[in-house]
């Protein structure tokens, strides 16, 4: 036994060995998340309420919420339970963050724009901080299965901006509905049954233990479950014949138990526990009020007797959610439905509340219960709670009695899942609105919708199935929706790689006419054959975005057309503008960070930082991966989650963090179907190569590259735009491990296919490094000053680098070394700035090979930043450019203490002692 507190906790002894560590360790200004997690009944709220008085013995303010099945539908009401006792706070915070917070529970004036779902998570994370400044808070967070959506997503937003802050949170879950929002960065522990002898030592702490058969049949039947055997205990010390009884279903046993205390309760106090089933976390005055004037506080006494409930400050509580669940499930379907009306009855001054009572009051449908619910939905979308508005239109559609307005509302209800981020809920919703109308426009957007759910997976053919159909149909009546579908479509198309999908998107591209806005066109363009389509797509690229963005401005309405500036930022990277994709999608990023719409961070996050990673901006890169994957792990965006890890082991290998990039890609790829996503394949199949190269294994790098064409007699690219830009490593490799006929064969392929079009001045020089590495001597030359001739070159640093390093090498091998020389020089430079060590130790030996002592790379070159974090990088450029604690924290979601850990970091890895030497010390920025 473990003394805790007034209790006895038994065989908790490792749980509340880690308990007591995390709070010591946050005591002492260190941080912690923890998800608790195991059947009902393991005892759950029982370690979370020791935790609680080890912190507040310890001096650790303690802020607690506990989820509830009723409330699991109205946006942030978890979040305000635990905020509540520190909202005092709110007015240190940042305008748009304290507006954005209140926004949410309602305590603005209810005048201003829809609450922004990241500016909200950021204001609490920075209230947190700010209530930290006091003394360190632990954030204790139970039943969190039942918590809303909005305040799971605002709670796994500040556990993953926790460090450097003295905060801890401590969640818990049943093992089976853990959130989502908790099972990545949250350190999971599970809550074991007990074993027999500790089960054993629990029943002798009972009043009344039981004994001989009746023990061994609790034993038994409890399987270690604490609360099954203090409750089967009790059972039995009540009649010692139901041990006799066979063995049930754990759940049907203890509910069987719970419901068991009820017969013997006044009637009085049964219709009061069931107004508190019902209404769960209504205040007890609602819950009279409900019962009428001859309910009085003496009803409640036999059920507190009993231990069925425990009121507190006003406020009912079940002793445990099961005896709710126990006391809801006893009654009669009439007994529930009067209980609902006369909540609903009640709640005057509450309408969601009310508007849920009545929805759940309804005998069948019910458009009066259908419309408070759409208002009720209406209200949550002005606050930011979409998931909250998505849960309400479900439901009142559920309730409409036209089934054109059911379609209707579920329609609503798909958008606001989207606006949520949650696309297997928006996937759901959709599928059933084509049961029920065969309205053309309402089933085009459900299409559309489920189209968005499949593509930001990784489920593209089932996209496209949706979004190729509703192109198709409505071509020649509704061009618009024709070509905004076959745009949404082209993304899917491009990532499957698959060529069927796109000679469909293009044969029915034909069909539709010039648009007013030609930006979708310009995506299925280039986004389906960069190569034939490029000279098109190019002219319509100048044509639409010549003109300098707009500057986004803090707490204004974005007035800029974002979407279209994402799309053509996307087409501008895949036919090699790389610059102009930089402009756009860094442009849209800035917007969609002041805007209500940061759900699409993540994709033009990761779109940025492949652009980024192609321009040489590596440690601009890395900061937008990191912010894409917090945003993709937040929303659900399995396309991004996957892609951007792919992209961070790219840079670990080419640092040389060989065993780290290859542990990074196998996570990013388990349980993903490669062969369907043609485009994480092979830039999977990169990552790996490139870790081979740079650990000087060339056979293995060469299976790499090769396996992103096929083995056919004419090789094909397996994806038909990302393969061809590994055609320079795989030659290079093939040369090292004498397999040039082979490389052969892909690279005449590829220039027979190449010639149908027009390429970019990047996949020009990268075809002609390939054609001089496996040239005959005498023919090898003309490429490589072919590759080099093009100024433009330089737009992508590290493949001109290797260009250069492979010219210069085959230089010195024919006694060529002074025109090697500056060869290797310019190539050195570019690999020690970018930090690519196994490259930059080639050039140095090829150096001192030529007759030159290689100097010592600056310690303050961009090199120096090889030591930061990419956040760590963020943060110090954005220093650097005069902004404070606070305005960095809100640009990057961080809270200004955050910021100042990093920053106390930051300063001596860098060798500088102040905020203004920071200008000197950090690279100048890429343009």
């Amino acid at each position: 036994m473990t003394p805790a507190g007034d209790e006895w906790i038994v065989g908790r002894e490792p749980e509340l060995g880690l308990l007591t560590c995390l709070v010591e360790e946050l005591a002492a200004g260190g941080t912690a998340s923890v998800a608790l997690a195991g059947a009902p009944g393991a005892g759950k709220s029982v370690l979370l309420d020791a935790a609680a008085r080890l912190a507040r013995r310890a001096g650790v303010r303690v802020l607690r919420c506990r989820g509830s099945e009723s409330e699991s539908q109205l946006a942030f009401a978890g979040l305000h339970q635990l905020l509540r006792p520190v909202l005092d706070l709110a007015d240190g915070l940042p305008v748009r963050q304290r507006a954005a917070l209140l926004g949410v529970f309602g305590l603005d004036d209810a005048t201003g724009p829809a609450s922004d779902p990241m500016l909200t998570a950021l204001g609490a994370l920075t209230l947190l901080s700010d209530a930290a400044e006091r003394g360190p808070l632990l954030l204790v967070v139970d039943d969190a299965h039942w918590l809303d959506v909005g305040t799971l997503d605002v709670l796994a937003f500040v556990a993953r901006r926790l460090e450097g802050e003295p905060v801890a949170l401590l969640v818990a879950a049943r093992d089976t509905l853990v959130p989502a929002q908790f099972t990545r960065e949250i350190r999971r522990v599970t809550v074991e049954p007990l074993d027999r002898a500790a089960a054993g030592r629990l029943l002798d702490r009972q009043p009344r233990p039981p004994s001989g058969r009746a023990r061994s049949r609790v034993l038994e039947q409890a399987a270690g479950v604490p609360l099954a055997l203090v409750e089967l205990a009790r059972a039995v010390g009540r009649d010692p014949e139901a041990a006799e009884g066979g063995a049930l279903p754990l759940t049907d046993r203890l509910e069987a138990i719970f419901a068991a205390d009820l017969p013997g309760l006044p009637d009085s106090t049964r219709r009061l526990l069931l107004l508190a089933a019902a209404a769960e976390s209504a205040e007890l005055p609602a819950i009279h009020a409900a019962a009428g004037e001859s309910a009085t506080p003496d009803d409640w006494l036999p059920a507190e007797r009993a231990g069925l409930v425990r009121i507190d400050d006003g406020r009912i509580r079940f002793r445990h959610p099961l005896i709710r669940s126990a006391v809801y499930q006893a009654a009669t379907y009439a007994e529930r439905h009067t209980a609902h009306r006369r909540l609903a009855d009640a709640l005057t001054g509450d309408p969601d509340r009310r508007a849920w009572h009545h929805a759940a009051a309804a005998s069948g449908v019910d458009e009066d219960a259908a419309r408070e619910l759409e208002d009720s939905a209406a209200r949550a979308q002005r606050r930011g709670g979409y998931a909250a508005a998505a849960t309400a239109l479900e439901r009142a559609a559920r309730l409409s009695p036209d089934p054109a307005v059911r379609a209707r509302r579920l329609v609503r209800a798909a958008t606001m899942a989207m606006y949520a981020g949650h696309p297997r809920w928006v996937g759901e919703i959709s599928a059933r609105v084509a049961t029920l109308t065969d309205d053309p426009e309402l089933l085009a957007e459900a299409s559309l919708r489920a189209g968005w759910a499949l593509a930001v997976t990784t489920q593209f053919a089932g996209a496209l199935g949706f979004l190729l159909p509703v192109a198709e149909a409505a071509a020649d009546t509704h061009p618009g929706l024709a070509l905004d579908a076959l745009g949404t479509a082209t993304t899917p198309a491009y990532n499957s790689g698959a060529p069927e999908h796109r000679e469909r998107i293009l044969r029915a591209l034909e069909r539709v006419p010039a648009q007013q806005d030609e930006t979708a066109r310009l995506w299925v363009l280039a986004g389906c054959d960069p190569v034939r389509n490029r000279r098109r797509a190019l002219a319509l690229l100048a044509d639409g975005w010549s003109e300098p963005l707009p500057e986004p401005e803090a707490g204004a309405e974005v007035d800029v057309p974002l979407t279209r500036m994402v799309v053509a930022g996307g087409a501008a990277w895949v036919l090699d503008e790389t610059a102009e994709a930089v402009r756009l999608l860094g442009g849209a990023l800035e917007h969609l960070r002041r805007s209500p719409t940061s759900g699409a961070n993540a994709t033009v996050a990761q779109a940025l930082a492949l652009a980024l990673h192609e321009s040489g901006a590596w440690a601009e890169c890395r900061a937008a991966l990191d912010e894409g994957y917090r945003t993709a792990a937040e929303a659900g965006l399995e396309n991004v989650a996957v892609g951007a890890p792919l992209l961070r082991a790219t840079l670990l290998a080419l640092s040389g963090d060989t065993e780290a990039a290859r542990a990074t890609v196998q996570r990013a790829v388990h349980g993903i179907d490669l062969p369907h996503c043609r485009s994480l394949q092979v830039r999977a199949h990169y990552a790996l190569g490139a870790a081979a190269l740079a650990e000087g294994d060339h056979a293995a790098a060469y299976d790499r590259f090769r396996a992103v064409y096929t083995q056919d007699p004419q090789p094909a690219p397996l994806h038909f735009h990302a393969s061809d830009y590994y055609l320079g490593d795989l030659a290079a490799a093939a040369v090292r491990t004498g397999r040039t006929e082979d490389a052969r064969l892909v690279l005449d392929a590829t220039l027979t296919r190449l010639a149908e079009g027009e390429v970019s001045p990047r996949l020009d020089a990268i075809v002609h490094r390939a054609r001089a590495l496996l040239a005959e001597p005498d023919d090898a030359e003309r490429h490589f000053v072919a590759a080099l001739a093009d100024p433009a070159g330089d737009r992508w640093p590290f493949e001109r680098a290797q260009v250069r390093l492979d010219y210069a090498e085959w230089l010195r091998r024919r006694r060529r070394a002074s025109a090697a020389r500056p060869l290797y020089t310019a190539a050195l430079e570019v690999f020690e700035r970018l930090g690519t060590r196994p490259w930059a130790e080639r050039a140095r030996a090829e150096l001192r090979a030529a007759g030159v002592t290689p100097g010592t790379p600056s310690a303050t070159s961009r090199d120096a930043l090889a030591e930061l974090s990419s956040q760590q990088i963020q943060i110090a450029r954005l220093a650097a450019a005069g902004l404070t604690n606070r305005e960095i924290g809100e640009r990057i979601f961080l809270s200004p203490r955050t910021v100042g850990f990093h920053l106390y970091r930051i300063f001596p890895k860098l060798g500088i002692t102040a905020r203004a030497q920071l200008r000197d010390v950090l690279p100048e920025e890429p343009s």
